[in-house]
């Protein structure tokens, strides 16, 4: 789902819609789109490793990319403190298998996104 808002668009991904992609086709997706001035509120969220081949990735693309100032990422998930184990260990063991979908991914172009701050229960986007 697009939405398009005064000027700047935001998309909606769905995590089925990367979750049978590979690490790198899934960098590549996401870059694609920001790279179009889109703002992605992604369900889930990435892999470690992933999150941080994004960030190496848009860093090399700084300067070599007209226009392209980076991208600003943040992650809001679900407060697990006061679950009990057994709870615990079957969202560990879902998350093994369809990934984390309980999280939300908030990744946009740093030339549109000025600052996201977060907590626990909610994402502020400050844009330029």
């Amino acid at each position: 789902m697009v939405k398009k808002i005064k000027g700047f668009t935001i998309e909606f991904m769905p995590y089925s819609e990367i979750r049978n992609l590979d690490s790198g086709e899934r960098i590549k997706k996401l870059l694609g789109i920001i790279l179009t001035n889109r703002i992605v509120i992604l369900q889930g969220r990435l892999r470690p490793e992933e999150e941080t081949r994004l960030i190496e990735d848009t860093m090399a693309m700084i300067g070599h990319v007209k226009n392209f100032k980076g991208i600003e990422l943040a992650v809001i998930g679900s407060n697990d403190k006061n679950i009990g184990i057994g709870v615990k260990l079957s969202q560990g063991f879902a998350r093994m298998l369809v990934g984390d979908t309980a999280s939300m991914t908030l990744i946009g172009p740093a030339s549109i996104v000025k600052e996201i701050k977060r907590n626990p229960r909610k994402i502020e986007l400050m844009l330029k």
